[in-house]
């Protein structure tokens, strides 16, 4: 009898989503991401567990790209710092670590345009952050394949299965499982037989930042590169292509796949690179070329080029905006409880290194070689405030995700005037 009513509510709640067409937490139909599921049920309490944030509540119908039109036309440049905000920002450095570096944008519909920043061109590792690359190309190659259909490229992104295989070595975060037919819920790392959709693929790499699923994820653009119009290969022929084809040109084509598109956002090589897969595996698959490098400004430059609508295009562009709206466990600076009620759209990034030092502990998020902390948001109050901030640090022996938080509850008072 159980199983009998599971299936009825989930006839009911595929019904639902197909007239409402609705996304993110409503759209497992849409995207095939199973945990959004699993989130719907908690909502409607099916299952127990805690329910999501207001601020997480968004549907597809309410999120929408802040500056498509001529007001995003007018950001084709950042703008000179208003002297204002640039004012009120400078006054929360004094006591923080020199390394802050940042770039804030306040682009609150009926009130001007501002802009300020703190060392914006400063480089730093990007770490994590640097899966927003892996995401512009992604689009960017699916629109290759089918560049008259999004729907198609929906399409193939729900019905693209991969397996893991060795890419996903070593990787230490860990992604969710659910079973919709038993409710069964569990996390743990990737592991080499697991299956996941592209789509459930690149959410991996979003939502919790999982380092096997951006390895995963870009394997797949030097596929799509590689294979074109016959893509997607079976097993048998990416082997085939992977094996046979000179590893300086599997760099070349994976540096291409990620960077290219920043290039034609107008983000240029010293604001951000990409130039190393994210696992060990990965990396020896496919050779990178150099580190990878980022600035709040390369950064910022990626925010609005979203907002405009001009990742590929409006629809590519908001699908990425969807698969960085926040809708599980927020962590560091968009833990701010100044922003529990607002939309977020999130990714983190770190990347830290020790050596051996006298009376030290080598610590997660705290090395004594490089310590880099990364946060990039784009928020959105109930009230209408919305603003776009990168922000990029590298504090050593010190975890700064309490003041990544911290720092947030600041710029969102200085932002709101309060």
């Amino acid at each position: 009898m159980k199983q009998k009513n599971r299936i009825i509510f989930l006839a009911v709640f595929f019904s639902f989503c197909i007239s409402l067409n609705a996304y993110p937490i409503d759209g497992y139909i849409l995207t095939g991401i199973k945990r959004l599921l699993r989130l719907q049920l908690i909502l409607d309490g099916k299952i127990k567990d805690v329910k999501p944030i207001k601020g997480a509540l968004k549907s597809t119908k309410d999120i929408k790209l802040n500056l498509a039109g001529s007001r995003g036309d007018s950001l084709i440049h950042i703008p000179n710092p208003d002297e204002k905000l640039q004012k009120e920002l400078n006054k929360l450095f004094p006591n923080i670590h020199e390394s802050y570096s940042l770039s804030l944008l306040d682009i609150t519909p009926g009130k001007k345009i501002r802009y300020a920043q703190r060392k914006s061109e400063k480089s730093f590792s990007p770490g994590s952050v640097g899966k927003l690359a892996i995401a512009a190309g992604l689009f960017t190659e699916l629109n290759r394949i089918f560049p008259d259909s999004f729907e198609r490229r929906q399409d193939l992104l729900r019905k693209r299965m991969v397996r893991a295989g060795k890419w996903c070595i070593t990787n230490v975060h860990t992604v969710p499982f659910f079973d919709p037919q038993t409710n069964n819920f569990f996390k743990r790392t990737v592991q080499e037989q697991d299956v996941f959709s592209l789509y459930e693929w690149a959410d991996h790499m979003l939502s919790v930042s999982s380092n096997a699923a951006a390895s995963i994820v870009w394997k797949e653009l030097v596929l799509m590169r590689g294979f074109g119009k016959n893509y997607p290969p079976n097993e048998k022929q990416e082997e085939e292509f992977l094996s046979k084809t000179p590893k300086s040109e599997l760099r070349e084509i994976a540096m291409s796949v990620v960077n290219d598109p920043l290039r034609v956002l107008g983000i240029t090589e010293d604001e951000w690179v990409l130039g190393n897969f994210f696992t060990r595996e990965g990396k020896r698959l496919i050779p990178g070329d150099g580190g990878s490098t980022g600035s709040p400004k390369g950064l910022m430059k990626y925010l609005i080029a979203l907002e405009r609508g001009k990742i590929v295009d409006q629809k590519s562009s908001l699908e990425i905006k969807k698969l960085l709206y926040m809708t599980d466990r927020r962590i560091r600076y968009a833990q701010s409880a100044a922003l529990k009620d607002a939309a977020v759209y999130f990714k983190s990034g770190s990347l830290y290194k020790c050596k051996p030092e006298p009376d030290f502990e080598c610590k997660k998020y705290m090395g004594n070689v490089e310590n880099y902390m990364n946060s990039v948001a784009i928020v959105e109050h109930p009230d209408g405030t919305t603003y776009l901030v990168t922000l990029m640090s590298n504090v050593l022996r010190k975890n700064s995700g309490t003041d990544h938080m911290m720092l947030a509850t600041s710029i969102d008072r200085v932002i709101r005037g309060k």
